[in-house]
């Protein structure tokens, strides 16, 4: 696969001054070297082909990281991938905290861009949890019980919206924090909003 060309809207992210700035320069060719279009989405370098994302590069305070937006349907034949966090689905991650992680593993790191790049030509999609599928917490289920019009206000809204608020309530370890924050956040329900509306 031909070499990219480097995207001049997005230099400023490799130039800024930053812990990782070798890290990023390394990830950059190696990525480019597959042939992928450079462009700059959620403030970050993003690569892509024929128009769908395929990783990402970003950083962290203790690492830095390229991210591959449908991971979870990547072989993973090194079981280098690390989900981020129990709630993300779709996206997996390889992280680095030095330069030479990156050069050792740069065969590697083509081979699943390219593996990634299949997926894609191959259509492939992430099957997501339903809304349905999580967990409402206690606190809020008593609010549902309580209050109908509160229950079709909620039901009304977007499934991404729903999961929004599920994932935000069940948060909080004490039942207090919970019942506040659903509390907090019932007039918004009401008006069709979401948590971060």
């Amino acid at each position: 696969m031909a070499k990219s060309e480097t995207n001049p809207k997005v230099d400023w992210f490799f130039t800024k001054p930053t812990k990782w700035q070798e890290e990023y320069a390394k990830l950059r060719t190696i990525v480019l070297d597959c042939g992928l279009t450079e462009e700059l989405k959620w403030g970050v370098p993003c690569y892509s082909f024929q128009d769908k994302n395929i990783v990402l590069i970003h950083g962290f305070k203790e690492y830095c990281a390229i991210l591959f937006v449908k991971g979870a349907l990547l072989q993973d034949a090194k079981g280098i991938l690390i989900q981020q966090t129990e709630n993300v689905q779709s996206a997996r991650q390889i992280r680095f905290t030095g330069a030479k992680e990156i050069v050792k593993l740069a065969p590697t790191l083509k081979a699943y861009i390219q593996e990634a790049i299949q997926v894609e030509k191959a259509g492939l999609k992430v099957t997501l949890k339903k809304t349905s599928e999580y967990a409402v917490p206690e606190e809020f289920q008593k609010k549902l019980d309580k209050d109908p019009n509160l229950k079709i206000a909620f039901n009304a809204l977007t499934p991404g919206r729903q999961k929004g608020y599920l994932y935000y309530f069940s948060q909080p370890k004490l039942s207090k924090t919970r019942e506040a924050r659903v509390e907090k956040y019932i007039p918004q329900i009401l008006d069709g909003r979401g948590v971060d509306d």
